[in-house]
């Protein structure tokens, strides 16, 4: 297969692309704007690869995504550009709509001209891989609002969206553009909402890899709040596992949640990072010392929690990492790639990319 992949040089793209190149034979076209997130120095394991292929564009360029699907002509499209940051959505949420909503509506008209143009066969074999958030679906009951002896709900594919955030909200917008291009095109579309992911690669602004860094660096590590807020954590090796398994096995018009079986307090996970580094780079007191309580953010949600049986039962997908042995591996892989992280903090990773690729 020829997969082409939005937003491979993200967090969660950029593993998906390491996926295929060194698991699979597939091809890989790589179509990124390279915004603040994207990281090309993310994919530089693969990158000499004969599979390969990279498109420097903005996937609301209409003329360019044309242009891309005729050229490379992919039997699959597997669509994670999207800005994902919920603070920054809170600051700034035009970029969202913009990105999430408009991109998505201009790639799908442009992946609709494309595949109406396929054989009859090809039109049946082709996916439109849509890959969302559990965000979608607003916040579940926290454990003490439950009802003791009571269980607690998980998000499946049939819960109700109710997204809080400017982020969530796009996400569920771009939800419904690929299941009404489906319903009224008869485009065979599939949608993935997952839970939180951490990872190697990971941009230092979101929760883990913004913890690790602060308490190498002596940072203060802020908590929301009380800390209490609970997610499901999914290690983003597994989820680009489950997206490949989505794309190449799941059945047009489904919607699988995949999750990691994780549910942490943030709290906890900011402890497990501390214990961690105690262990691994000790000092003279405890990481946790550094913990600091900041404001809450606005609208924040307390609990996600994923329910994925339907992906276990229909295709065979699990996760092969705990959230312990998941998070040990995520905090090594910092400490060990600190040229990485500094070429991220610095900014030197957009320099970088301006020498080895023409912007179109």
């Amino acid at each position: 297969m020829k997969i082409l992949v939005t937003g491979g040089a993200g967090f969660i793209g950029s593993a998906v692309v390491r996926h295929i190149i060194n698991s699979t034979q597939d091809s890989v076209v790589n179509v990124d704007k390279l915004t603040y997130a994207g990281n090309l120095q993310s994919l530089t394991d693969v990158s000499d690869s004969e599979r390969y292929f990279f498109e420097h564009v903005d996937i609301c360029n209409a003329a360019e995504m044309a242009r891309i699907l005729n050229e490379h002509k992919p039997d699959a499209v597997m669509h994670l550009a999207a800005e994902s940051h919920v603070d920054r959505s809170i600051t700034g949420p035009a970029t969202f709509i913009e990105t999430n909503i408009i991109g998505t509506y201009v790639l799908l008209e442009a992946v609709r001209a494309y595949w109406s143009s396929l054989t009859d066969a090809a039109k049946k074999a082709f996916r439109f891989h849509h890959i969302s958030t559990d965000e979608v679906y607003g916040d579940l009951p926290h454990p003490d609002e439950q009802p003791q002896g009571q269980p607690l709900p998980l998000f499946t594919e049939k819960t109700a969206y109710a997204p809080s955030s400017p982020y969530s909200a796009s996400k569920a917008s771009s939800d419904h553009l690929v299941r009404a291009w489906l319903r009224t095109y008869g485009m065979p579309t599939i949608v993935t909402n997952c839970s939180n992911n951490y990872g190697p690669y990971h941009f230092p602004e979101k929760l883990i890899p913004l913890v690790i860094l602060n308490a190498l660096e002596g940072k203060p590590l802020p908590i929301y709040g009380k800390g209490d807020q609970i997610r499901d954590w999914l290690y983003v090796e597994d989820h680009a596992r489950a997206l490949y398994t989505v794309v190449t096995q799941g059945v047009a018009g489904e919607t699988y949640n995949i999750g990691g079986h994780n549910e942490k307090q943030n709290l906890d996970v900011v402890y497990t990072i501390c214990d961690l580094l105690d262990e691994i780079v000790p000092k003279n007191g405890s990481y946790r010392d550094q913990i600091t309580y900041v404001t809450d953010r606005p609208g924040h949600d307390r609990r996600y929690a994923i329910d994925a049986g339907k992906i276990s039962r229909e295709l065979g997908w699990k996760p092969q990492e705990t959230f312990e042995s998941g998070i040990r591996k995520t905090v090594q892989w910092y400490l060990d790639n600190q040229h990485w992280v500094e070429n991220v903090k610095s900014g030197a990773y957009k320099s970088w990319i301006e020498q080895n690729y023409e912007k179109r």
